[in-house]
């Protein structure tokens, strides 16, 4: 008889399609979606509604100016209403699972803040394009059987959006509206990187509207968290990928290998850096994702995996 293996009997460091399947619990465990990279400061400038009670307006109000002060520090005083206000129209940083694009979005997003509106445009363009060729590359020996692959077989890189999008969008990879917004990137690419006088007179907004592009397509297709195809429904506070998506491609490439293989009873801690802690063994049998949702909505506090912050807390009572 195989001896039964549990997740603390396996190397996590290595690719995670070497160690799941040895896992005896492995149909009560689904990837949870998770990033702790992200920019939501943005959301402080609006105003507060009429509704509000007062400590809530006070508050609000509070975090307001010390997040003007984080963006002065940041980006230097002078003009900083105009920086500010840049830094407004352009959104929240999305919630994405992808390091490297986020931090090249980062370099795009500080560039309209302080008004580098052209270098701005390019690196959003730029940046869609480095995306698109990275889900090709990165997916195209998935996809050998398609007769779109062998337009796309050879290639090093991609500069024929048209083509690769159309591709991607063949292979099913490219939801609706990331689609819509490679399109619009597209244009303004076409007429931004080639010479076009109108782009002095309009270069604000054509770089705004090119942030505002990539800022959706890494949403839609990259976020953690959010109503996409691949999470499941109904699961409170943290996301899950649903069982089937498991196998998909894309779900495999970008997102399985920084979601930890979790069961229901998994808990989050902040303590020394963002931190899993869960049970080594939930069993033999299988779950549908609607039963792991259930078992993890019908959690009592007693069944969620102790945390150091849990130790801590205890440490402080009297």
């Amino acid at each position: 008889m195989r001896p039964r293996v549990t997740i603390d009997q396996v190397d996590q460091t290595r690719p995670v399609a070497e160690w799941k399947p040895m896992l005896a619990d492995r149909g009560r465990r689904r990837h949870m979606s998770n990033t702790m990279d992200f920019d939501t400061r943005c959301y402080f400038f609006e105003e507060p509604g009429e509704g509000w009670e007062e400590t809530p307006r006070r508050l609000h109000l509070e975090n307001r100016e010390r997040v003007r002060a984080g963006l002065a520090s940041e980006f230097g005083s002078q003009e900083l209403d105009a920086k500010i206000a840049n830094f407004v129209a352009i959104g929240s940083k999305p919630f994405s699972v992808i390091s490297y694009h986020n931090a090249l979005f980062d370099e795009i997003r500080r560039a309209f803040v302080v008004g580098a509106y052209y270098p701005a445009l390019l690196g959003a363009c730029a940046l869609g394009e480095r995306i698109i060729n990275h889900l090709i590359l990165d997916l195209r020996d998935s996809y050998r059987h398609t007769t779109e692959y062998r337009n796309v077989a050879r290639n090093k890189s991609f500069q024929d959006w048209p083509r690769a999008i159309g591709t991607l969008e063949a292979w099913g990879v490219l939801l609706p509206r990331a689609t819509e917004e490679f399109r619009a990137l597209e244009l303004l690419r076409h007429r931004s990187v080639h010479f076009n006088a109108s782009t002095y007179a309009t270069l604000h907004e054509d770089a705004l509207a090119a942030v505002l592009h990539i800022r959706e397509i890494i949403d839609q297709q990259f976020t953690a968290f959010g109503n996409r195809p691949w999470f499941i429904e109904g699961t409170s506070g943290l996301i899950f990928i649903k069982r089937e998506w498991e196998e998909n491609p894309f779900v495999q490439a970008f997102y399985l290998s920084t979601c930890p293989f979790v069961g229901p009873h998994v808990a989050i801690s902040l303590h020394h850096g963002l931190n899993f802690y869960d049970r080594n063994n939930y069993g033999d049998g299988d779950w549908s994702d609607e039963e792991f949702a259930v078992a993890y909505e019908t959690r009592s506090p007693e069944d969620v995996v102790k945390t150091p912050d849990d130790s801590d807390r205890n440490a402080d009572l009297p």
